[in-house]
C-alpha cells in the first residue's frame, strides 16, 4: 500500500507540474482519467525515467552523412593530394555542374562554357607522361571518372571521350610529331577530339568488319563511309576515324582535322540517355587525308583494341559513379519524404531497398579499385577490364531501378535526378562493348575456347 501512495504522490507531482491552460487543451485529445489510471500504475523507476524525459529538452535528430563510398576506400587508397584533387573536382561538379545539368540534358545541348571551367582543373590526360599532362595514376583516373558520372554521366562521357578515347589513341598509336602538335592543347581542351569507330551496321563486329575503307594514293589516304554514335562529333577539331586498308585489309587509323573537305558530322537527334553527349554520324565521301596524319603506329585493330583496353576500365568507374549519384540522390529523397507522419527511410521495405543498393555499389568500388590497382601495376588484361564492364554495367542497371522505385512518381521526375540517371545506365550497358561482347572476351580467357563467330 505505501508503494501505491508513493506513486500517486509521484503522479501528482507530475501532474501539478502541467499548467492548466495546457491541461484543458490536452484534456480535449486523451482521456486524462486513464492516463491517471496509467501513470498511477508506475513503479518509482519508471516514474523517475519519465519525469526525466519531460526534462530532458528535445533534440533534433542528428542523421548520418549521405555517402555512397561505405568502405571509405576513397579516403584510405590516396595519397593526401590526391584526395585533395579528388575533393576539389567533386566541389566543383557540386557548384558548377549540378545546377545545370538538367536543363542541358532536357534540351540535348551542350554547356560548352563549362569547358574552359574543366580545363582549369588540370585533369586531361591525366595518367599521360609528358605533354603538359599531369601524370597521375589510374586510380585517380577512374576515381575522377566516378566523381563526374556521380553528377552527370554525359559530362564524365565528354571528358572520357576527349581524355581516354581521342587523346589515348595519339597518345598510344602516334608518332612524336602528332604527340606534339595534339597533345598539349587537347590538354588545355583548347582543341577538342572525338574517335569514330562504330558504324551504322558496324558495332560489335567492328574488329573485323568494319565498312569505311582507307585507299592510299601517292601522299594521301582517301576515306569514304560512314560512321554512328561518335561523341564530340559535331564540335571537334579532330576525330580519330578508323578504317580498313583497301590493300591489306588491316585496319588504321587517321587524324582527320575539322573542315576536312569530304567530311561532315550530323548530329543524331532524340536520344533518350546522354542526352547532353552530341553523338554524330559522320560521313566519309573521297575525304582526303595526308599521310602524316595517318596514326604512325596503328596498323592493325589489334592496337586499336589497345586503346579500347584503357578505356573500358574508365567506363566500369562511370558505371560506379552513375550508380552512386543515384543511391545517394535516393538516400536523401526517403530521409525528407514523409509519407504516415514519418520519413520513408523509416520503412523496413524502404531500408531493404537502399541495402541492397549500397551492397551493390560497394561491390563495384571494390573491383574497380582492384582493377585500377591492375593497371597501374602493368598487369590489366582485355579479359579485366571486360568482366569489370560487364559486372558494373549489369550492377548499375539494378541500383538505379531501385533508386527511381523507392523515390514512387517522383523517381520519373528530373527535379530528383534519378530519372537522368536511369536513362543513361542504358547508354553504360551498351558503349564500350556490349555485355554479350565483353562476356565473351572474359569466357575466352577462363575456359581457352573462343566462342565469337
Amino acid at each position: 500500500m505505501a508503494g501505491f501512495f508513493s506513486s500517486l504522490k509521484n503522479a501528482y507531482t507530475l501532474f501539478r507540474t502541467i499548467d492548466l491552460a495546457k491541461l484543458e487543451s490536452l484534456s480535449r485529445k486523451v482521456d486524462l482519467a486513464k492516463m491517471m489510471d496509467s501513470v498511477s500504475s508506475l513503479d518509482e523507476t519508471q516514474l523517475q525515467g519519465l519525469m526525466k524525459m519531460m526534462d530532458t529538452p528535445h533534440k533534433k535528430k542528428e542523421l548520418p552523412p549521405v555517402e555512397g563510398d561505405f568502405y571509405h576506400l576513397g579516403e584510405e587508397a590516396l595519397k593526401d593530394e590526391d584526395r585533395a584533387l579528388q575533393l576539389k573536382v567533386r566541389d566543383f561538379l557540386e557548384r558548377e555542374v549540378k545546377p545545370v545539368v538538367n536543363h542541358y540534358w532536357l534540351r540535348a545541348e551542350f554547356p560548352f562554357e563549362l569547358i574552359p571551367k574543366i580545363a582549369e582543373l588540370n585533369i586531361c590526360g591525366l595518367t599521360y607522361q609528358g605533354y603538359g599532362c599531369p601524370g597521375k595514376s589510374n586510380l585517380m583516373e577512374g576515381i575522377l571518372a566516378m566523381e563526374m558520372a556521380r553528377i552527370d554521366t554525359s559530362i564524365s562521357t565528354f571528358f572520357g571521350v576527349q581524355s581516354g578515347l581521342a587523346m589515348g589513341s595519339i597518345y598510344l598509336l602516334g608518332s612524336e610529331a602528332q604527340k606534339q602538335e595534339w597533345l598539349p592543347q587537347m590538354q588545355q581542351l583548347k582543341l577538342i577530339g572525338a574517335f569514330g569507330l562504330t558504324e551504322p551496321e558496324v558495332g560489335s563486329a567492328a574488329a573485323g568488319g568494319l565498312t569505311v575503307t582507307a585507299k592510299r594514293q601517292g601522299g594521301k589516304w582517301i576515306l569514304n563511309g560512314r560512321k554512328k554514335w561518335i561523341g564530340n562529333a559535331t564540335f571537334a577539331d579532330v576525330t580519330v576515324i578508323w578504317a580498313r586498308d583497301l590493300e591489306d585489309n588491316q585496319v588504321k587509323g587517321f587524324l582527320v582535322r575539322k573542315d576536312t573537305k569530304g567530311f561532315s558530322a550530323e548530329k543524331i537527334q532524340d536520344k533518350m540517355a546522354l542526352r547532353i553527349v552530341q553523338n554524330a554520324v559522320i560521313t566519309l565521301r573521297d575525304c582526303e587525308v595526308e599521310e602524316s596524319d595517318r596514326l604512325q603506329n596503328a596498323n592493325s585493330f589489334k592496337d586499336t583494341a589497345r586503346v579500347l583496353k584503357m578505356t573500358r576500365a574508365g567506363v566500369a568507374w562511370q558505371a560506379v559513379g552513375c550508380a552512386r549519384g543515384a543511391y545517394e540522390s535516393a538516400l536523401h529523397y526517403t530521409r525528407t519524404r514523409k509519407q504516415f507522419g514519418k520519413p520513408i527511410a523509416s520503412f523496413q521495405l524502404i531500408q531493404n531497398h537502399l541495402v541492397e543498393m549500397l551492397c551493390n555499389l560497394t561491390a563495384m568500388q571494390t573491383l574497380c579499385f582492384r582493377l585500377s590497382q591492375l593497371q597501374d601495376q602493368g598487369l590489366l588484361t582485355d579479359e579485366h577490364a571486360s568482366l569489370a564492364k560487364v559486372f558494373c554495367s549489369m550492377r548499375t542497371r539494378d541500383v538505379v531501378s531501385r533508386a527511381r522505385e523507392v523515390m514512387g512518381g517522383n523517381g520519373i521526375l528530373l527535379e530528383h535526378d534519378v530519372a537522368r540517371f536511369v536513362a543513361d545506365a542504358e547508354a553504360i550497358y551498351s558503349y564500350e562493348g556490349t555485355k554479350e561482347i565483353n562476356t565473351l572476351i572474359v569466357g575466352r580467357a577462363i575456359t581457352g575456347f573462343s566462342a565469337f563467330v
